[in-house]
């Protein structure tokens, strides 16, 4: 009897656990996720294109002008190829001086070129993020969604919500500037 008693026990404890799933499944339906790629954010979001504009114009001279130097030591190197044959050993030390302190200075202007690239691509970048955050709060709130994942090795695409969140931010880069664009005209 001791047997049985314990068999209907755990059948009674099992039958109790099998009738609480549909209220745990009911729960996990109302807890909703979302997910939000971010590089898509970055590649199609009009804040992060304009931050991208921003910087070619901003560093477009100084691009420029590195690649001038690059071309100007490629061509002088070049030339030197061909005349060292034909100079005086006096003159062939001096150009190869000339072509290592032009190479030296090019290497630093474009060492300090991409430094200041990236420092400033950071800081825009930054903006953009701090900015679409924001946007995936305000959607998230709005949906009434409990959890945004940035990162996943598998989504349902159902879950993701990158096009509302472009979308929305979009929206607050033309809301803001629209009232200040006539102002600007004045």
């Amino acid at each position: 009897m001791n047997y049985l008693s314990r068999v209907a026990g755990a059948l009674l404890i099992s039958l109790g656990a099998l009738s609480a799933l549909p209220a745990q499944a009911q729960a996990q339906e109302t807890f909703r996720i979302g997910f939000v790629n971010p590089d898509r954010v970055l590649r199609e979001a009009q804040p992060a294109k304009a931050a991208q504009a921003k910087l070619e114009a901003e560093f477009l001279k100084r691009e420029k002008d590195v690649a001038a130097l690059g071309e100007a030591l490629k061509t002088a190197s070049e030339k030197f190829e061909r005349e060292a044959p034909t100079l005086a050993e006096s003159q062939r030390v001096a150009r190869q001086r000339a072509l290592v302190d032009q190479d030296r200075e090019f290497q630093r202007r474009r060492r300090e070129f991409q430094e200041d690239l990236n420092a400033r691509k950071n800081e825009e970048l930054q903006q953009v993020y701090e900015r679409a955050n924001r946007v995936v709060k305000q959607v998230a709130e709005a949906e009434k969604y409990d959890a945004i994942l940035q990162e996943a090795i598998y989504i349902n695409p159902k879950h993701d919500i990158t096009d509302k969140v472009i979308k929305a931010l979009n929206a607050s880069l033309t809301a803001p500037t629209a009232p200040a664009a006539p102002a600007a005209g004045k």
